[in-house]
């Protein structure tokens, strides 16, 4: 569903849907397609030495994943995204996690030299199967206007 900046308004929030959960494949095809050369994304006996004893998925698979579940909700009609702030892996993600995401709209800025267009500042969250928070990001998206 399409939206115009006049659809949005501070402090609504979107539950996104559906989740979506990383296999293996996807973690692995991605980090190598990165020449991301980090072993704690493949090397299974690398990784089980680590901290969390397991491969982590990729970061920025996450982020991808759940900025890409909000843009049914909220940037669909993006004219551009302006800006990716404030990111933090609050968690760890793993091979067979399922994401969920949420966004919260922060502020909603029409613009003061084009009457068409303004500009969207939401906070989105990346959460686990168990609904613990694993991401949290900001982004500012420039959307149209709903045409007079």
């Amino acid at each position: 569903m399409s939206r115009y900046l006049e659809d949005f308004t501070p402090g609504q929030t979107f539950r996104h849907w559906p989740g979506r959960t990383i296999t293996e494949f996807d973690n692995t095809w991605f980090t190598l397609m990165t020449l991301n050369t980090n072993p704690l994304h493949f090397d299974a006996a690398f990784a089980a030495k680590s901290q969390h004893g397991q491969r982590l998925v990729n970061g920025l698979l996450v982020i991808a994943m759940v900025v890409g579940m909000s843009v049914r909700d909220i940037s669909e009609s993006a004219i551009a995204n302006l800006e990716y702030e404030s990111i933090r892996h609050s968690g760890p993600t793993f091979n067979g996690d399922t994401l969920y995401a949420e966004t919260k709209v922060l502020s909603v800025t029409p613009s003061q030299t084009k009457s068409d267009r303004g500009v969207l500042y939401v906070e989105t969250r990346g959460l686990n199967q168990d609904g613990k928070e694993v991401l949290i990001l900001r982004r500012k998206v420039l959307l149209p206007r709903r045409p007079a």
